[in-house]
């Protein structure tokens, strides 16, 4: 599959995801939902990889490094992304995790010295600003605490450490169907353990829509857009690849529009603007470049 292609499914999915998760949490404590998710992603994934015979073995080093990837994306950084999402408005929260493209790029230099696209930093801006245009009615400081916006900033940076560490897991040559696999196991006992740990009720809700937004949360939303994003991150380097947060808010509010009536204001079209023009200044080719760089260098 072409890499744009990976890409588009990536933003497309996670761009159903948000009412996903609104159906989910409707009928279940917000932690139990998000282990139930991530249980049935790791379990589908590591049969259907065990029954065909793609689950190689792999070294304690290997798997260790596996363990921080579903620390980082498959578990601390939903627990506190959702934190936040109690108290603090949706529009708020988009704007917040859209930020992590920036994240990618400044880690990424920071922590492995990887030089970041030098057009990075005009596409966020413009990308950030369209994602705040388009929550404009939704955007209230006054009702965020700063507990909220603390735990939004970190769910976004823990989700970006993620970003970096897969790249570690490439270059450990675990290969990408099976390290996600096992990531998503190890979050999923992450998560589990925490449940526990609050004392949440713990019961398995009897709502078909509750398992019907899970079902899809964990195997499109989790198992093949995660893929999906791994393999766009191998290609394309972290802060490319973060764009996607950018773009992914702009579909969940086009779904809105048909199941919840949301109405597109010339300030919101004006925002989804910026978020596309942004993604063409991340993306387009120079004229006169002959061989594009990868990993953010041009």
């Amino acid at each position: 599959m072409p890499i744009a292609a990976h890409y588009v499914l990536t933003v497309l999915i996670w761009g159903l995801t948000w009412t996903a998760i609104r159906l989910q949490v409707e009928a279940a404590p917000v932690d139990l939902s998000v282990f139930y998710r991530f249980v049935l992603a790791a379990a589908t994934a590591l049969l259907v990889l065990a029954a065909v015979r793609r689950l190689p073995k792999l070294t304690l080093r290997q798997h260790g490094l596996l363990v921080l990837q579903g620390l980082t994306l498959y578990s601390i950084n939903f627990l506190l992304i959702y934190r936040a999402a109690e108290s603090m408005t949706s529009g708020l929260l988009a704007v917040v995790f859209s930020l992590a493209a920036l994240f990618n790029a400044l880690n990424g230099w920071l922590l492995m010295r990887l030089v970041p696209n030098r057009r990075i930093y005009p596409a966020v801006a413009l990308g950030v600003s369209g994602v705040a245009l388009l929550f404009w009615h939704d955007l209230n400081l006054g009702n965020a605490t700063l507990a909220a916006i603390l735990f939004a900033l970190g769910g976004t940076y823990w989700f970006s450490l993620g970003n970096l560490i897969s790249l570690r897991v490439r270059a450990a040559d675990i290969p990408l169907l099976a390290g996600n696999a096992w990531a998503m196991f190890y979050g999923a006992v992450v998560l589990g353990t925490w449940c526990l740990s609050q004392g949440v009720d713990w019961h398995l809700p009897t709502s078909p829509t509750f398992w019907g937004a899970t079902l899809f949360l964990a195997i499109p939303g989790s198992t093949i857009a995660f893929y999906s994003y791994l393999t766009v991150i191998r290609v394309l380097g972290a802060d490319r690849a973060g764009y996607a947060t950018v773009l992914f808010p702009v579909v969940a509010l086009t779904v809105s529009t048909w199941l919840e009536g949301f109405e597109w204001t010339v300030t919101a079209i004006f925002g989804a603007v910026l978020a596309l023009l942004g993604n063409y200044v991340l993306f387009r080719k120079p004229r006169h470049a002959r061989n594009p760089a990868l990993h953010g260098r041009t």
